[in-house]
Order: C-alpha cells, then sequence, then structure tokens
C-alpha cells in the first residue's frame, strides 16, 4: 500500500516520504550505542600487532562460545566436528583452519531459523546480493546496525576527511524512482540526513545533465555508492563536458574499482576517490586511508584469505575471502566463504603506521553492463530475485539490446508464477519493450577459472 501511494504521489510529497524513512533510517543507526562504539573504534586505531591478535583472540573466544550455546545450528556442526565448549573456551587463531566453512548455501536455507541465536535482540532482515546472483537474508538488530555505522564512520567517512553530518548525495539499489519511465529529477530528497539518493537504473548520457543539475541543487559535499554507477555517470559527465560541483571525495563500494575506473571518476569530480569492502552481511571491512592505503580493520572481524587447498596465502597473493564477523551476535558468520578475493600487499608498511592487514587489490567480482533500450547502463539486478526463496541460482544474460535471458537453478518449491513477478521486476527497470526468456538448468557455467558471473552482456559494446 505505501509503494503505491508512494509511485502515484508528486515528487515533492515523495520527497516528504523519503524524508520520514530517512529520520527513522537515522535514528535507527546513529543513535543507541553508535557514538561509544565510534569512539571505541577510533581509540584502537594505534594498536599495535601483538594488541590485534589479543583483542581478535578473545572476540574469536566470546563469538564462538555464544554461537555454541544459542545458535543451534553451530551447535549441530561443531559437534559433529568434535567441538566442545572447553575446546572454544580456549581457542587460538592458528585454530581457526579447523573449523568448518559457513557455506552461502547454509545462509540461505538457515538464516531464518537455526542460524539465529536464542537471545536474538529485536531486528529485521535485510537482503545482500550474493554471487550467485540470489539473495541472502542477513539480520540486523538496532544494535548491529548502531556498531556498523560507527565503524562505517570511523574507517570510511573519517579516513577521508568526512562526517555523517555532511551533506551528501548517494547511489545505490533503492528504487526512488517508480517505473522505468519516470522522467527528471532522477533523485529524491532525504531532508532527515541531507542526502540526496540518486535513481542507478536512470544513468545514461541522456539524464546525466539532470544528475549532475542535482547535485549542484542539494548542495553535495560528497558523493557515495556503486562504483560502476558513478564510474558510468563519470563518463557521460567528462563526455559532455559539464561542470560538477566541488566535492570533497567520491566514496565507492559493492563492485570492484579499476585503476580506469577510479582515474575517470576522479578526473569528472575533481576528488579524491576512496574505495572500501564489505557488503551486506556486515562480516569485514577494508578501506582506504588518506594516503591510498587499503586496510583491513581487524575489530570488524577476521580475514582469513586461502587458496584452491584452503591454506592461507602469503603476503603479495591472490586468495579466496573468509569471513568471520564481530559485529552481528544475533546472526552470527563464522568462516563465511563470502564469494570474493583479495590480494594481499606484499609490502604490509602502510603509509600512515597503523598496524593493521594491508590489501594490495579487492579482486571481487566483475559483472557485465546490462543496456536499456534508452541507453540506460546498470549491473545490479539482484533485487530482482528477492522472496523468491526457491531459486537457487540466477543468472541474467543479455542476447540483444531488446532480449534478455534469465537463467535459473530452482527447487521443487518453485511456482510457474514467479516468472511474471520476475519479469515485471526487470521490465520495471529496462522498459515494457524487452522480451525476456526464461531458462530453467541443473546448474550455472562457470568460467575456465571457477568464477561465477550473476550478470553477462553478448552485445559487443556491453
Amino acid at each position: 500500500m505505501l509503494n503505491k501511494i508512494y509511485s502515484y504521489s508528486p515528487v515533492f510529497i515523495q520527497n516528504i516520504l523519503v524524508s520520514i524513512y530517512g529520520f527513522y533510517w537515522k535514528n535507527r543507526r546513529l543513535g543507541g550505542c553508535f557514538k561509544e562504539k565510534l569512539k571505541s573504534f577510533k581509540d584502537r586505531e594505534s594498536y599495535t600487532k601483538n594488541q590485534w591478535v589479543d583483542y581478535q583472540t578473545l572476540e574469536l573466544r566470546k563469538l564462538l562460545i555464544h554461537g555454541f550455546t544459542t545458535v543451534p545450528f553451530y551447535a549441530d556442526l561443531y559437534s559433529k566436528h568434535g567441538f566442545t565448549l572447553n575446546d572454544l573456551k580456549k581457542f587460538e587463531m592458528e585454530d581457526l583452519a579447523k573449523l568448518p566453512f559457513l557455506e552461502k548455501d547454509d545462509l540461505r536455507q538457515f538464516g531464518t531459523t537455526t542460524l539465529l541465536s536464542s537471545k536474538k535482540e529485536k531486528g529485521n532482515f535485510y537482503f545482500s546480493s550474493g554471487s550467485s546472483g540470489t539473495p541472502t537474508s542477513i539480520y540486523f538488530s538496532k544494535k548491529t546496525h548502531q556498531s556498523w555505522s560507527a565503524i562505517y564512520e570511523a574507517r570510511v567517512r573519517n579516513w577521508a576527511g568526512l562526517n555523517y553530518k555532511i551533506p551528501r548525495a548517494m547511489v545505490g539499489g533503492r528504487r526512488v524512482l517508480p517505473t522505468s519511465i519516470s522522467r527528471k529529477p532522477f533523485y529524491r530528497y532525504n531532508y532527515a540526513e541531507s542526502q540526496a539518493y540518486f535513481s542507478a537504473y536512470h544513468i545514461s548520457e541522456k539524464n546525466t545533465k539532470d544528475y549532475v543539475d542535482g547535485l549542484f541543487k542539494s548542495k553535495s559535499e560528497y558523493f557515495v555508492g556503486y562504483a560502476m554507477s558513478i564510474y558510468l555517470l563519470s563518463e557521460f559527465i567528462l563526455k559532455l563536458q559539464l561542470k560538477t560541483p566541488e566535492l570533497k571525495a567520491v566514496l565507492t563500494s559493492s563492485e570492484k574499482l579499476t585503476s580506469k575506473m577510479r582515474s575517470i571518476i576522479e578526473e569528472a569530480f575533481k576528488c579524491k576517490v576512496y574505495d572500501a569492502y564489505s557488503g551486506m552481511e556486515a562480516c569485514g571491512l577494508i578501506s582506504e586511508n588518506s594516503k591510498g592505503d587499503l586496510l583491513f580493520s581487524p575489530d570488524s572481524g577476521i580475514m582469513e584469505v586461502i587458496d584452491d587447498e584452503g591454506t592461507q596465502v602469503g603476503f603479495g597473493e591472490s586468495g579466496e575471502l573468509i569471513a568471520t564477523g564481530f559485529l552481528n551476535y544475533d546472526q552470527p558468520l563464522i568462516r563465511y566463504r563470502i564469494g570474493d578475493r583479495v590480494k594481499l600487499s606484499k609490502n604490509q608498511v602502510n603509509k600512515l603506521g597503523t598496524e593493521m592487514l594491508k590489501i594490495e587489490e579487492i579482486e571481487g567480482r566483475c559483472e557485465d553492463i546490462i543496456i536499456g533500450y534508452r541507453g540506460q547502463k546498470m549491473v545490479r539486478f539482484h533485487s530482482v530475485f528477492i522472496g523468491i526463496s526457491s531459486i537457487i541460482m540466477a543468472q541474467v544474460i543479455q542476447q540483444t539490446l531488446n532480449c534478455i535471458e534469465i537463467k535459473l537453478v530452482v527447487d521443487s518449491s518453485y511456482l510457474s508464477t514467479s516468472e511474471d513477478l520476475i519479469k515485471k521486476r526487470i521490465k520495471n527497470q529496462l522498459g515494457e519493450d524487452i522480451i525476456i526468456k526464461f531458462s530453467y538448468v541443473s546448474s550455472v557455467k562457470r568460467s575456465d577459472s571457477g568464477k561465477f558471473k550473476a550478470v553477462i552482456s553478448n552485445l559487443e559494446n556491453g
């Protein structure tokens, strides 16, 4: 009902509704323990390596004991692997590799049931995109949200010379414009947080001037959001030779930021780009300091980087990221195979002297760009599959400008009526003229390197 009211309301009413939600969201994230947690995160930035080891060891033991005693999934899993409560009380960091992985399929299957703590605080489920193209449900209490907001403030915004009070522009996954045929302005304004929220689904050469006008009108001082969306917008800005406001920084996340993308964004907005990696799962944060060092925050969790045999890689090597989060005790993620890859820096000395693990590159997942018939460019399609739990794996393939193929791996509970919902969501992004074909397969082919791509374009310019 609220979505319908929003969809049919004029822009000024939509801005009011966005601001009401923004007020709720601001209090949820920045109230409660936020300031206390923020101080703690900032105080720990001066820790030595030995202090970090001691801190992580104690936090890991607390998390494992909590999981074993209050989370049925871990109680059963660890017992089957021969671990007792006494073992976990004296657990050491080097013992972590002995624990089994938490797979994405485990999170999808048990995330709303046995992976929840019996002592969980009141909260809500939110969706992550997931490496298979289908979303996972992540449980956040207010305390978890406030803790995560505090570490983001300390290690992302503050490291970029910013804070949460500064007016900002954002481009992300929320659908602030109701349909694919909406007209400008292509953003809505959240007065509660001085935030202009731009649509990720309307970026095109034709619409670029309105995006730039929105940056000026909102008096935004920094831009934050999807790396690919900001990069595509930056390309159009340079092509059209548009003047942009003087921003203090651009903060990117959610998608791999290449050196070319960074260069284009910095040229378009005349400021430094700060990259970060986390994910909705909130079980680890990598962020960039003022000198360009990418550092993992040890108080966000434990990050293992392993090879194909499950062995920790050396400095200067790439591997699969295994995440253990310290901030969410309501739905703990322990040795979670998040589906991304990073490369550790060979030289672990960072320019500001903080003793945190240094990352050479967030390799992540590289997705192709889907182009709409009106020139929109987009890569994010996980929202298409939200709420359809019977989908095990999904892949979006653009065959022609007007034809999209959806490959699905489904279970026995899948309903054919789900096709109508998927079609509606895609047409809402790309337009009513798009032809959508469905293919039901037993598995989705991976690349020669074993990587899965949730979005593929077969267009020459894709």
